[in-house]
């Protein structure tokens, strides 16, 4: 990939100024990093707050395959960073992903992924953008889960533009080994960085909170849960925590 990386010192959000790139026709590999944001943005609409020695960054992607595979590059793109992550941890084993976006560092949310993307006319993949935000020097307090920082686990923080740098190579590494062997090495790596097996997770959805014992993902990225009613595959949903 030929990454073109744009740093910012303040942006609003990197998300929008991708996101305004890919409606304009910006080719992929194109990436923006803020420094600080004053509007960033993460999932069900929250507010991400950013404050200086974290990770902002944005990038669009124009893949080829279905649309209907959206959902699996979430879980690729939290492969890839929880890979630059744990390449400045003393013990990786601590770092964990949480279904579908997130990334726990000793069970505290240490990253998380934005993915917004479009299909085209033929039912392919028009773009794909993800808002990727790391807490690498502070960890800002949320008020409905604990947080952490690389900084506090690690002893120091990896400064954003280097970080960025490692992330994208991270991302060409899965990518080049999902175009050659498909989905399943992407899925293999994430369940094996995932919760443990059995473990019980609640997840929440529009239509009411699921709760299960975590069975693993099926082939093409959903939850696999073993709910009162038996197994079920969950495409969509929030893990509680």
């Amino acid at each position: 990939m030929n990454w073109r990386l744009s740093i910012h010192d303040d942006l609003p959000s990197t998300q929008d100024a991708v996101l305004a790139a890919a409606q304009a026709g910006e080719g992929e590999g194109f990436a923006v990093l803020a420094r600080r944001q004053s509007a960033g943005r993460g999932t069900q609409g929250r507010a991400w707050r950013s404050p200086p020695g974290n990770l902002f960054l944005s990038l669009l992607l124009r893949p080829a395959g279905p649309a209907r595979e959206l959902p699996q590059w979430s879980l690729l793109a939290g492969l890839a960073v929880a890979e630059a992550i744990s390449a400045h941890l003393p013990d990786p084993e601590a770092l964990r992903l949480k279904w579908p976006n997130d990334v726990l560092l000793e069970g505290a949310k240490c990253a998380g992924i934005l993915t917004q993307g479009q299909p085209d006319a033929t039912g392919g993949i028009a773009w794909l953008a993800f808002g990727i935000g790391v807490n690498l020097a502070q960890a800002p307090q949320l008020p409905d889960r604990p947080t952490a920082s690389l900084a506090q686990h690690a002893g120091r923080a990896p400064e954003p533009v280097a970080f960025a740098w490692a992330l994208l190579a991270r991302l060409d590494h899965w990518r080049q080994r999902q175009q050659l062997e498909g989905f399943a090495p992407v899925r293999a790596a994430w369940v094996a960085r995932g919760p443990a097996l059995q473990a019980p997770l609640a997840l929440r959805r529009p239509e009411g909170e699921l709760h299960g014992l975590y069975q693993g993902l099926t082939e093409d990225g959903r939850l696999l849960l073993c709910s009162k009613n038996g197994p079920i595959a969950v495409a969509s949903g929030e893990v509680a925590g």
